[in-house]
């Protein structure tokens, strides 16, 4: 059946961007909050509990389902619309936060961690398609870089209930999945009131009568292999992966590293951590006063360089609370510049509307399948050498940066212009698109 397009109300684009703009707080608060809950739920002098081999491998499933969930997310999203997906993914959120409850061990946590991990990785790039699509070229790199803040929040929440609860063992585990499906819920909630991307509407209505052009392509993997999306793509794969592996370090095992390598209790370290937040926001409210001009890619390697030198801090002057802390708070502050929320806008403005959350999709699942590879082994290297293993993140992170500088040190074309052609002749002067649902 043709769709086509009706006028209703649309909802305010911040509030758009807020609420899908959620995937990244629980993006965050579940990447952090899970490898916290597990550490929680680790034995101890013998008592019951998970080993470490049990945590890296339920940290890599999390990790796995993340990339997972991206790849088919992403492409479900631009084949049958970005609503349907981000409503279902909060709904396997929920599920997966409450699987806890039956038991906090291997075998009940697998199921729970799998949901989480899927169910996030769908949602992220349905959101950011969706932020994306209900922004113009004046504010669309600043409401992506809202996700950034909103991540941030979401790495507070772990904070505050392994702060309060840290020495309830499992029983702090379980409050901490809990937390995840209570957050589900509100979101499932809020993103009622999100209709469908207008721009996906019209591009689709466009396909299904059979005018398939540059501007509306068929959501077709092999079409990254060609020009004009070859260049991006490639970069974006590997600069997104290759940073990632470097960021891991800090958010999913700092904990871990915290605990087993410095030797500082969990609620300590995590009541430390707090310092942290206000330097991402900081670090994000300033590169979206710039991301929308020609300044964004100086900031980007001012960001770039200190993530770099930032996994070196404890390296020269020890693992201890003061320099882990120090590590990751400059880390957050220069992560906003470098890091996902400039993957974000890059991957948003190379790829058309029915390419976007595919390519948003894939690029996750290659970089969250990076970090989910290394997370199985990082308790072990950690074991190892410490030292070295923050080496390598270091040098890995240099190449992934160098690589991301290179792909779009040059201007590359913003699809967005050329999208604003599928609507109808009376939306194109709106200063944000005009919401639509399916008739």
């Amino acid at each position: 059946m043709q769709r086509t397009l009706q006028r209703r109300k649309a909802p305010n684009a911040w509030w758009v961007a807020i609420v899908c703009g959620m995937a990244a707080f629980v993006d965050a608060a579940a990447t952090a909050g899970v490898g916290v809950a597990l550490v929680l739920a680790q034995s101890h002098n013998g008592s019951p509990g998970l080993t470490p081999n049990e945590i890296g491998l339920l940290t890599g499933l999390l990790t796995a389902g993340i990339a997972v969930g991206s790849l088919a997310g992403g492409r479900l999203a631009d084949r049958f619309g970005r609503r349907p997906i981000f409503l279902l993914t909060m709904a396997m959120v929920v599920v997966g936060g409450a699987t806890p409850f039956f038991g906090v061990n291997v075998v009940t946590l697998v199921p729970g961690v799998i949901l989480i991990g899927v169910g996030v990785g769908a949602d992220l790039p349905a959101a950011a398609s969706t932020i994306a699509e209900a922004a113009n070229n004046r504010n669309r790199g600043k409401m992506l870089t809202l996700s950034y803040i909103l991540s941030a929040l979401g790495v507070v929440m772990p904070i505050i209930i392994s702060t309060k609860y840290g020495s309830l063992g499992a029983t702090g585990a379980q409050i901490m999945f809990g937390a995840f499906a209570i957050v589900g819920v509100v979101v499932f909630l809020f993103r009622l009131t999100i209709p469908e991307s207008q721009i996906w509407l019209a591009a689709q209505a466009e396909r299904l009568q059979e005018k398939e052009a540059d501007r509306t392509p068929r959501v077709r993997l092999r079409n990254f292999g060609q020009r004009p999306y070859l260049r991006p793509f490639v970069t974006l794969v590997l600069f997104y992966t290759l940073t990632s592996i470097t960021i891991s370090i800090s958010t999913t095992f700092g904990t871990y590293v915290a605990v087993n390598v410095a030797k500082i209790p969990v609620g300590e370290y995590q009541a430390w951590t707090i310092a942290v937040m206000p330097a991402i926001v900081l670090g994000a409210v300033a590169f979206s006063a710039v991301v929308d001009t020609r300044f964004r890619l100086a900031f980007f390697i001012g960001g770039a360089l200190i993530n770099v030198l930032a996994p070196l801090v404890p390296v020269f002057f020890g693992f201890s609370l003061p320099t882990l802390i120090g590590s990751i708070i400059v880390a957050g502050f220069a992560g906003g510049f470098c890091f996902e929320t400039i993957m974000k806008v890059w991957t948003q403005e190379s790829f058309p509307t029915m390419l976007r959350s595919t390519a948003q999709g894939t690029i996750y699942f290659v970089g969250r399948m990076g970090v989910a590879g290394l997370a199985v082994f990082t308790p072990a290297l950690l074991a190892l050498n410490a030292n070295l293993m923050y080496v390598g993140v270091s040098i890995v992170g240099l190449i992934g940066f160098g690589i991301g500088w290179w792909g779009f040190r040059r201007h590359v074309a913003n699809q967005f212009d050329v999208e604003t052609e599928i609507l109808p002749v009376d939306e194109k002067s709106l200063p944000t698109p005009l919401a639509a649902q399916n008739a």
